[in-house]
């Protein structure tokens, strides 16, 4: 085949030096922190294997309990801290994330998402403040308001520092089966969690959870764990996914990268070049601390130093203009 010019194209190919800023790399895979999302009705053991799972990742758990202090119950089995909310805007979620990466806990459980969703505060509720206040009760103009805040939470939850675990509630139904004595007879079982459709995607293993406290797999980027099926998961079920996190390359840990962020000295170019670090790994809504104990993100906190030094540096060649 020729080019228009009477080249053959798969010369100019071989020749041509690209421009583009999209290049391609050698694909690795790399040592990670856990994304796991755990969903069921009530009753199904969804805390109590969230406790299990993270015991089994880090040494130092954090959870962020919505259920009305119910995961105290299981303090004389499992260690951890725990920070009991009451109400659930996803901003504040950010927040306690921000908390919990800056105090070093390994593992973060978020028991149950569910709040941010539908509960006092969370993204149901936004939407329709939102709508009411700005738009007329348009709920489209709502969703544009509020979606933002979601995507501030969700980026939180996949930058989290350290590992993440969290709950999701299921509503429930009942089904007719038969039983050993040929009998019709109810079971209760759980439906689709209470959360927005999609959000599944954003964790590496999602489980489900019935009232025998089982775990059925149903997305798993852990080969070994694709469709598994496992009856009272133990803290083997937490070694497993652990062992697959930490099967690849060694990357620059997050911690690392907010450090280097917070430094005092840190010159404009020093953060040009930890950004295009962080944004490398799509690391912007990371949670922390800023040095004076806000919480913000890893993103924003690099952007407003970067906008204070060119400040600064335009100050200054202002003054020696002027000498």
């Amino acid at each position: 085949m020729a080019t228009a010019n009477g080249a053959p194209a798969s010369n100019m190919a071989a020749g041509r030096t690209s421009h583009t800023r999209f290049q391609f790399t050698q694909a690795t895979k790399e040592q990670s922190k856990a994304r796991v999302a755990l969903d069921g009705p009530s009753g199904s053991g969804k805390t109590y294997t969230a406790l299990t799972i993270a015991s089994a990742l880090g040494s130092r758990i954090a959870l962020i309990d919505t259920e009305r202090g119910s995961a105290r119950k299981y303090a004389n089995e499992f260690a951890f801290d725990v920070l009991e909310l009451s109400y659930f805007s996803p901003d504040d979620l950010v927040e306690a994330l921000a908390a919990a990466g800056s105090a070093g806990y390994d593992a973060v459980i978020v028991d149950s998402l569910s709040h941010f969703w539908s509960g006092s505060g969370g993204m149901l509720e936004q939407v329709d403040t939102a709508a009411k206040k700005a738009f007329g009760g348009n709920s489209f103009g709502g969703w544009k308001e509020a979606r933002p805040m979601e995507r501030r939470m969700v980026d939180a939850l996949v930058a989290y520092p350290g590992h993440v675990v969290v709950t999701m509630r299921s509503k429930t139904d009942y089904v007719l089966e038969t039983n050993d004595r040929g009998r019709q007879v109810p079971r209760k079982v759980g439906m689709k969690p209470e959360q927005r459709e999609g959000l599944e995607y954003e964790f590496d293993i999602v489980g489900s959870m019935d009232w025998e406290n089982n775990l059925h797999v149903t997305k798993s980027r852990a080969r070994s764990l694709t469709g598994a099926f496992v009856k009272e998961p133990g803290i083997e079920f937490g070694q497993q996914i652990k062992e697959w996190l930490e099967d690849g390359t060694a990357v620059e840990p997050v911690e690392d990268l907010i450090t280097e962020a917070l430094r005092p000295d840190a010159a404009f170019e020093d953060l040009g070049a930890l950004m295009k670090k962080v944004r490398a790994r799509r690391l912007e809504g990371a949670p922390m601390m800023d040095p004076e104990g806000n919480p913000t993100t890893l993103g924003a906190h690099i952007q407003e130093r970067g906008k204070i030094l060119r400040r600064a540096s335009q100050g200054g060649d202002a003054e020696r203009s002027a000498a």
